[in-house]
Protein backbone atom coordinates (compact mmCIF):
# COMPACT_ATOMS: atom_id res chain seq x y z
CA UNK A 1 0.00 0.00 0.00
CA UNK A 2 1.50 3.11 -1.11
CA UNK A 3 1.51 5.77 2.21
CA UNK A 4 0.67 9.30 2.53
CA UNK A 5 3.69 11.59 2.20
CA UNK A 6 3.81 14.10 5.26
CA UNK A 7 5.36 17.37 5.87
CA UNK A 8 5.28 19.06 8.99
CA UNK A 9 5.94 22.81 9.27
CA UNK A 10 6.51 23.86 12.89
CA UNK A 11 8.50 21.29 15.09
CA UNK A 12 8.64 22.31 18.36
CA UNK A 13 6.23 21.24 21.04
CA UNK A 14 3.15 20.39 20.23
CA UNK A 15 4.67 18.64 16.89
CA UNK A 16 7.19 16.81 18.89
CA UNK A 17 4.22 16.00 22.09
CA UNK A 18 1.81 15.03 19.88
CA UNK A 19 1.22 15.34 16.01
CA UNK A 20 4.14 13.22 15.27
CA UNK A 21 3.97 10.52 18.03
CA UNK A 22 0.72 10.17 16.71
CA UNK A 23 1.70 9.76 13.26
CA UNK A 24 4.27 7.26 13.79
CA UNK A 25 0.88 5.14 15.26
CA UNK A 26 -0.23 5.16 11.72
CA UNK A 27 0.95 2.35 8.93
CA UNK A 28 -0.73 3.98 6.00
CA UNK A 29 1.46 7.79 6.35
CA UNK A 30 5.19 8.45 6.05
CA UNK A 31 6.59 11.96 7.16
CA UNK A 32 8.77 12.92 4.94
CA UNK A 33 9.64 16.49 5.47
CA UNK A 34 10.14 19.27 8.31
CA UNK A 35 10.23 22.67 8.50
CA UNK A 36 11.30 25.07 11.37
CA UNK A 37 12.54 28.89 11.49
CA UNK A 38 15.48 27.21 13.67
CA UNK A 39 17.21 24.50 11.59
CA UNK A 40 17.93 22.67 14.33
CA UNK A 41 14.76 21.96 15.70
CA UNK A 42 13.76 20.55 12.02
CA UNK A 43 17.14 18.10 12.07
CA UNK A 44 16.15 16.54 15.19
CA UNK A 45 12.61 15.79 13.86
CA UNK A 46 13.92 14.41 10.61
CA UNK A 47 16.20 12.00 13.04
CA UNK A 48 13.51 10.92 15.37
CA UNK A 49 10.43 10.76 13.03
CA UNK A 50 11.49 10.57 9.33
CA UNK A 51 11.56 8.29 6.84
CA UNK A 52 14.19 7.29 4.95
CA UNK A 53 15.25 10.53 2.69
CA UNK A 54 13.35 12.25 4.93
CA UNK A 55 14.19 16.25 4.30
CA UNK A 56 14.90 19.41 6.76
CA UNK A 57 13.81 23.10 5.50
CA UNK A 58 13.69 26.13 7.28
CA UNK A 59 11.27 28.01 4.47
CA UNK A 60 8.15 26.13 4.44
CA UNK A 61 6.79 27.79 0.86
CA UNK A 62 10.25 25.44 -0.16
CA UNK A 63 8.67 22.25 1.76
CA UNK A 64 5.41 23.19 -0.34
CA UNK A 65 7.08 23.01 -3.92
CA UNK A 66 7.20 19.28 -2.66
CA UNK A 67 4.41 17.83 -5.19
CA UNK A 68 4.68 14.20 -3.55
CA UNK A 69 3.42 15.82 -0.43
CA UNK A 70 -0.16 14.92 -0.27
CA UNK A 71 -0.62 16.64 3.32
CA UNK A 72 0.79 18.56 6.10
CA UNK A 73 0.72 19.42 9.73
CA UNK A 74 1.16 23.13 10.85
CA UNK A 75 1.89 23.21 14.47
CA UNK A 76 3.38 27.16 14.29
CA UNK A 77 2.12 30.30 16.42
CA UNK A 78 -1.25 31.10 15.88
CA UNK A 79 -0.01 34.31 14.06
CA UNK A 80 0.90 32.46 11.20
CA UNK A 81 -1.73 29.92 11.10
CA UNK A 82 -3.69 31.13 8.05
CA UNK A 83 -0.65 32.11 6.01
CA UNK A 84 0.85 28.78 5.88
CA UNK A 85 -2.63 27.27 5.41
CA UNK A 86 -3.99 28.86 2.68
CA UNK A 87 -0.48 28.33 0.95
CA UNK A 88 -0.69 25.06 1.89
CA UNK A 89 -4.19 23.85 0.68
CA UNK A 90 -2.95 25.94 -2.87
CA UNK A 91 -0.38 23.78 -2.98
CA UNK A 92 -2.97 20.92 -3.46
CA UNK A 93 -2.47 19.60 0.03
CA UNK A 94 -4.54 18.47 2.64
CA UNK A 95 -3.93 20.33 5.84
CA UNK A 96 -4.20 19.68 9.87
CA UNK A 97 -3.58 22.61 11.55
CA UNK A 98 -3.11 22.49 15.12
CA UNK A 99 -5.80 24.80 17.24
CA UNK A 100 -7.26 27.58 17.20
CA UNK A 101 -7.77 28.02 13.41
CA UNK A 102 -6.09 31.33 13.08
CA UNK A 103 -5.35 34.35 15.49
CA UNK A 104 -8.40 36.26 13.99
CA UNK A 105 -11.87 35.72 12.47
CA UNK A 106 -11.30 37.11 8.87
CA UNK A 107 -8.31 35.11 8.80
CA UNK A 108 -9.80 31.78 9.81
CA UNK A 109 -12.37 32.99 6.72
CA UNK A 110 -9.93 32.94 4.34
CA UNK A 111 -8.29 29.53 5.59
CA UNK A 112 -12.20 28.12 5.24
CA UNK A 113 -12.73 29.93 1.57
CA UNK A 114 -8.96 28.32 0.46
CA UNK A 115 -10.77 25.16 0.94
CA UNK A 116 -13.45 25.20 -0.59
CA UNK A 117 -12.16 26.95 -2.99
CA UNK A 118 -9.31 24.07 -3.57
CA UNK A 119 -11.81 21.34 -2.34
CA UNK A 120 -8.58 19.96 -0.45
CA UNK A 121 -9.68 18.75 3.20
CA UNK A 122 -8.72 21.19 6.20
CA UNK A 123 -9.48 20.25 9.83
CA UNK A 124 -8.50 21.73 12.82
CA UNK A 125 -6.52 20.04 16.12
CA UNK A 126 -9.55 19.51 18.37
CA UNK A 127 -8.36 16.38 19.82
CA UNK A 128 -10.46 16.60 23.08
CA UNK A 129 -13.34 15.29 21.05
CA UNK A 130 -11.65 12.24 20.77
CA UNK A 131 -11.95 11.41 24.12
CA UNK A 132 -14.28 8.21 25.44
CA UNK A 133 -16.25 10.48 27.88
CA UNK A 134 -16.79 13.23 25.16
CA UNK A 135 -17.30 10.53 22.47
CA UNK A 136 -19.93 9.04 24.69
CA UNK A 137 -21.56 12.64 26.13
CA UNK A 138 -21.61 13.43 22.72
CA UNK A 139 -23.51 10.57 21.39
CA UNK A 140 -26.27 10.41 24.22
CA UNK A 141 -26.70 14.28 23.12
CA UNK A 142 -27.55 13.31 19.97
CA UNK A 143 -29.48 10.07 20.91
CA UNK A 144 -31.73 13.04 22.60
CA UNK A 145 -30.76 11.73 26.29
CA UNK A 146 -30.52 15.32 27.80
CA UNK A 147 -33.60 16.93 25.75
CA UNK A 148 -33.38 20.75 25.04
CA UNK A 149 -29.96 21.70 26.32
CA UNK A 150 -30.55 25.41 27.09
CA UNK A 151 -27.67 26.51 29.56
CA UNK A 152 -23.88 25.05 29.13
CA UNK A 153 -20.40 25.78 31.18
CA UNK A 154 -17.22 25.93 29.19
CA UNK A 155 -14.15 25.43 31.95
CA UNK A 156 -10.22 25.77 31.04
CA UNK A 157 -9.23 26.75 34.72
CA UNK A 158 -6.12 26.54 36.02
CA UNK A 159 -4.85 27.87 39.38
CA UNK A 160 -1.33 28.38 38.58
CA UNK A 161 -0.14 26.82 35.56
CA UNK A 162 1.13 29.52 32.70
CA UNK A 163 3.15 27.92 30.02
CA UNK A 164 6.57 30.02 30.13
CA UNK A 165 7.89 28.62 27.17
CA UNK A 166 7.73 29.52 23.60
CA UNK A 167 5.57 32.53 22.72
CA UNK A 168 2.48 31.31 24.52
CA UNK A 169 2.73 34.99 26.16
CA UNK A 170 3.07 36.76 23.50
CA UNK A 171 -0.07 38.61 22.31
CA UNK A 172 1.24 39.64 18.66
CA UNK A 173 2.20 35.95 18.39
CA UNK A 174 -0.76 34.21 19.83
CA UNK A 175 -3.77 36.58 19.99
CA UNK A 176 -4.44 36.12 23.28
CA UNK A 177 -3.93 34.13 26.43
CA UNK A 178 -5.13 31.13 28.46
CA UNK A 179 -8.68 32.18 26.03
CA UNK A 180 -7.51 31.04 23.04
CA UNK A 181 -5.42 28.64 24.69
CA UNK A 182 -7.35 26.80 26.73
CA UNK A 183 -10.16 28.12 26.67
CA UNK A 184 -10.90 27.48 23.30
CA UNK A 185 -10.94 23.31 23.86
CA UNK A 186 -13.26 23.93 26.24
CA UNK A 187 -15.84 26.10 23.98
CA UNK A 188 -14.99 23.60 21.37
CA UNK A 189 -16.06 20.68 23.32
CA UNK A 190 -19.53 23.00 24.31
CA UNK A 191 -20.70 23.40 21.17
CA UNK A 192 -20.49 20.39 19.65
CA UNK A 193 -21.97 18.45 22.24
CA UNK A 194 -24.27 20.68 22.03
CA UNK A 195 -24.60 20.94 18.23
CA UNK A 196 -25.15 24.64 18.12
CA UNK A 197 -23.33 26.89 16.02
CA UNK A 198 -25.62 29.78 15.88
CA UNK A 199 -24.75 32.67 17.89
CA UNK A 200 -26.85 35.25 18.59
CA UNK A 201 -24.64 37.74 21.10
CA UNK A 202 -21.84 37.59 22.63
CA UNK A 203 -20.22 39.54 26.13
CA UNK A 204 -16.89 39.53 27.54
CA UNK A 205 -14.64 39.89 30.49
CA UNK A 206 -10.88 39.74 30.04
CA UNK A 207 -8.06 40.31 33.22
CA UNK A 208 -4.60 40.67 33.56
CA UNK A 209 -4.43 41.03 37.46
CA UNK A 210 -1.79 38.38 38.50
CA UNK A 211 0.52 38.41 35.45
CA UNK A 212 2.91 41.23 37.10
CA UNK A 213 3.25 39.23 40.33
CA UNK A 214 6.91 37.80 40.88
CA UNK A 215 6.36 35.06 43.31
CA UNK A 216 3.98 32.77 41.53
CA UNK A 217 3.81 29.48 42.56
CA UNK A 218 3.47 28.25 39.32
CA UNK A 219 3.79 25.24 37.59
CA UNK A 220 6.41 25.93 35.51
CA UNK A 221 8.39 28.10 37.45
CA UNK A 222 8.09 31.84 37.44
CA UNK A 223 7.06 33.67 34.62
CA UNK A 224 8.58 36.81 32.67
CA UNK A 225 6.61 39.71 34.08
CA UNK A 226 7.17 41.91 30.86
CA UNK A 227 7.33 39.61 28.69
CA UNK A 228 4.01 38.42 29.59
CA UNK A 229 1.79 40.56 27.49
CA UNK A 230 -2.19 38.29 27.20
CA UNK A 231 -4.58 37.82 29.95
CA UNK A 232 -4.25 35.72 32.60
CA UNK A 233 -8.00 35.11 32.62
CA UNK A 234 -11.09 35.57 30.18
CA UNK A 235 -14.83 35.07 31.22
CA UNK A 236 -17.78 34.98 28.03
CA UNK A 237 -21.40 34.82 28.62
CA UNK A 238 -22.96 33.78 24.89
CA UNK A 239 -26.16 33.53 23.92
CA UNK A 240 -27.45 31.36 20.96
CA UNK A 241 -30.24 32.21 18.53
CA UNK A 242 -32.24 29.26 20.42
CA UNK A 243 -31.99 31.22 23.80
CA UNK A 244 -29.42 28.91 25.25
CA UNK A 245 -26.88 30.37 27.28
CA UNK A 246 -23.16 29.34 27.28
CA UNK A 247 -20.74 30.53 29.92
CA UNK A 248 -16.89 30.34 29.02
CA UNK A 249 -14.55 30.24 32.14
CA UNK A 250 -10.82 30.49 31.41
CA UNK A 251 -7.27 30.96 33.36
CA UNK A 252 -3.48 29.92 33.33
CA UNK A 253 -3.51 31.71 36.96
CA UNK A 254 -6.71 32.47 39.27
CA UNK A 255 -7.18 32.19 43.19
CA UNK A 256 -9.28 29.69 42.99
CA UNK A 257 -9.31 25.73 44.11
CA UNK A 258 -12.10 25.04 41.40
CA UNK A 259 -9.75 23.95 38.46
CA UNK A 260 -10.29 21.71 35.30
CA UNK A 261 -9.69 22.08 31.80
CA UNK A 262 -11.17 20.98 28.26
CA UNK A 263 -14.75 20.58 30.16
CA UNK A 264 -17.94 21.04 29.76
CA UNK A 265 -21.43 20.90 31.86
CA UNK A 266 -24.85 20.69 30.19
CA UNK A 267 -28.01 21.59 31.49
CA UNK A 268 -30.66 19.98 29.59
CA UNK A 269 -35.11 19.37 29.75
CA UNK A 270 -34.05 15.24 30.61
CA UNK A 271 -30.82 14.98 32.28
CA UNK A 272 -27.55 17.00 32.68
CA UNK A 273 -23.81 16.13 32.41
CA UNK A 274 -20.47 17.44 33.63
CA UNK A 275 -17.00 15.95 33.78
CA UNK A 276 -16.12 17.64 36.85
CA UNK A 277 -15.54 13.83 38.09
CA UNK A 278 -15.45 11.74 35.32
CA UNK A 279 -18.44 11.92 33.08
CA UNK A 280 -21.62 12.12 35.06
CA UNK A 281 -24.73 12.38 33.52
CA UNK A 282 -28.17 13.29 35.95
CA UNK A 283 -31.86 13.02 36.31
CA UNK A 284 -35.03 11.82 37.67
CA UNK A 285 -35.57 8.37 37.33
CA UNK A 286 -38.52 7.05 39.22
CA UNK A 287 -39.30 10.38 40.94
CA UNK A 288 -35.73 10.14 42.43
CA UNK A 289 -32.57 12.05 41.95
CA UNK A 290 -29.92 10.13 40.61
CA UNK A 291 -26.77 10.63 39.44
CA UNK A 292 -25.21 7.84 36.27
CA UNK A 293 -21.04 7.31 35.57
CA UNK A 294 -20.76 5.81 32.68
CA UNK A 295 -18.10 2.90 32.65
CA UNK A 296 -15.24 4.17 30.32
CA UNK A 297 -12.78 2.22 29.16
CA UNK A 298 -12.79 -1.33 30.31
CA UNK A 299 -13.56 -0.15 33.81
CA UNK A 300 -14.96 -2.51 36.11
CA UNK A 301 -13.49 -5.58 34.17
CA UNK A 302 -10.16 -7.44 36.29
CA UNK A 303 -7.20 -7.46 34.90
CA UNK A 304 -7.94 -5.22 31.66
CA UNK A 305 -7.01 -1.89 31.64
CA UNK A 306 -8.98 -1.13 28.34
CA UNK A 307 -8.07 -0.68 24.46
CA UNK A 308 -8.76 2.67 23.81
CA UNK A 309 -6.40 4.46 21.89
CA UNK A 310 -4.90 8.53 22.56
CA UNK A 311 -7.04 11.06 21.32
CA UNK A 312 -4.03 12.56 19.43
CA UNK A 313 -3.77 9.04 17.32
CA UNK A 314 -7.45 8.75 16.97
CA UNK A 315 -7.65 12.63 15.53
CA UNK A 316 -4.58 11.51 13.02
CA UNK A 317 -6.66 8.46 11.83
CA UNK A 318 -10.08 10.03 11.41
CA UNK A 319 -8.01 13.06 8.92
CA UNK A 320 -6.05 10.27 7.11
CA UNK A 321 -8.89 7.88 6.90
CA UNK A 322 -10.86 11.01 5.85
CA UNK A 323 -8.30 11.53 2.83
CA UNK A 324 -7.76 7.64 1.39
CA UNK A 325 -11.17 7.02 1.98
CA UNK A 326 -13.68 9.87 1.93
CA UNK A 327 -15.17 9.44 5.27
CA UNK A 328 -16.33 12.74 7.47
CA UNK A 329 -13.97 14.76 9.35
CA UNK A 330 -15.03 15.09 12.87
CA UNK A 331 -13.51 18.28 13.13
CA UNK A 332 -15.15 20.73 9.72
CA UNK A 333 -13.47 24.16 9.74
CA UNK A 334 -17.37 25.82 9.75
CA UNK A 335 -17.32 24.70 13.43
CA UNK A 336 -13.79 25.35 14.26
CA UNK A 337 -14.27 28.90 12.46
CA UNK A 338 -17.45 30.01 14.92
CA UNK A 339 -14.93 29.26 17.84
CA UNK A 340 -12.27 31.40 16.93
CA UNK A 341 -15.34 34.12 15.79
CA UNK A 342 -16.25 33.95 19.52
CA UNK A 343 -13.09 33.87 21.54
CA UNK A 344 -12.66 37.38 18.95
CA UNK A 345 -16.41 38.73 20.47
CA UNK A 346 -15.24 38.12 23.82
CA UNK A 347 -11.96 40.17 23.11
CA UNK A 348 -13.65 42.81 21.23
CA UNK A 349 -16.69 42.87 24.01
CA UNK A 350 -13.81 43.19 27.01
CA UNK A 351 -12.19 45.75 25.06
CA UNK A 352 -14.83 48.09 24.03
CA UNK A 353 -17.22 47.15 27.12
CA UNK A 354 -20.12 46.26 24.72
CA UNK A 355 -22.71 43.59 23.61
CA UNK A 356 -20.81 42.21 20.60
CA UNK A 357 -24.22 41.33 18.35
CA UNK A 358 -23.65 38.44 15.72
Amino acid sequence: MKKIRIGIIGCGGIANNKHMPALLELDNVEMVAFCDIDEAKAQKAVKEFGVKGAKAYVDYKELLKDQSIQAVHICTPNKSHAEITVASLESDKHVMCEKPMAKTAKEARTMLEAARKTGKLLTIGYQNRYREDSQYLYKACQRGDLGEIYMAKAHAIRRRAVPTWGVFLNEEEQGGGPLIDIGTHALDLTLWTMDNYKVKSVKGSVYRKLADQTQTGNAWGDWDTKAYTVEDSAFGFITMENGATIFLESSWALNTLEVGEAQTTLCGTKAGADMKDGLRINKVDFNELTTVKPSLGGEGVAFYEGTAEEPEVTEAKTFYNAIINGTDLTVKPEEALVVTEILEAIYESAKTGKTIEF
